[in-house]
């Protein structure tokens, strides 16, 4: 199970790409909490973003999951330093025995400490370039796209994935 929080949801519909997930396999999941942030609000603040996931969901490649915080083993609701929406996504991701889909440092570091995978943005477009859902040129042009947007990639970072498409298109 994939269970995504607000950045890769965000940045992927900006870049107009969220409707890769499809290449998914396993379900593919946004806790309410994270649904209320990105879609609810952000569609009464105007972000066109928030409606392009609102109709991915509509069209069915995202369930919604009410979750139930005491199910998981972890102290996450607890942590004064998690929003209401990152503690549901790694909760959700821990019961499940599914990964959390973040990007944020913080949560990814409780993540780790809480024994539950995550995985970023630029890893599912690595993932869609990999798998030949997208070429690694297209692949380049949506992480590009979302920098654009406003996505954050330490330089090192950006780097690492540029070559690493690169070692995908020489396999084209």
């Amino acid at each position: 199970m994939w269970v995504f929080d607000a950045t890769p949801l965000i940045y992927l519909a900006k870049a107009e790409r969220l409707a890769l997930i499809r290449h998914l396999d396993d379900p593919r999941v946004i806790p309410e909490q994270v649904y209320e942030e990105v879609v609810t609000d952000g569609i009464e603040a105007g972000y066109t973003d928030g409606r392009r996931i609102e109709q991915q969901v509509e069209a069915g490649q995202f369930d919604i999951e009410a979750v139930d915080m005491t199910e998981s083993q972890t102290q996450l609701e607890s942590n004064p330093n998690l929003s209401a929406a990152d503690a549901a996504v790694l909760a959700c991701a821990d019961i499940h025995d599914g990964i959390a889909v973040m990007d944020e440092t913080y949560g990814r570091d409780v993540a780790t400490t809480e024994g539950i995978t995550t995985r970023g943005t630029a890893f599912l477009v690595l993932k869609f370039a990999q798998s030949s859902a997208i070429s690694a040129d297209e692949a380049r042009k949506v992480i590009d796209t979302m920098i654009d947007e406003g996505w954050y990639c330490a330089p090192d970072v950006y780097t690492k994935i540029v070559r690493k498409l690169d070692s995908y298109s020489e396999k084209e």
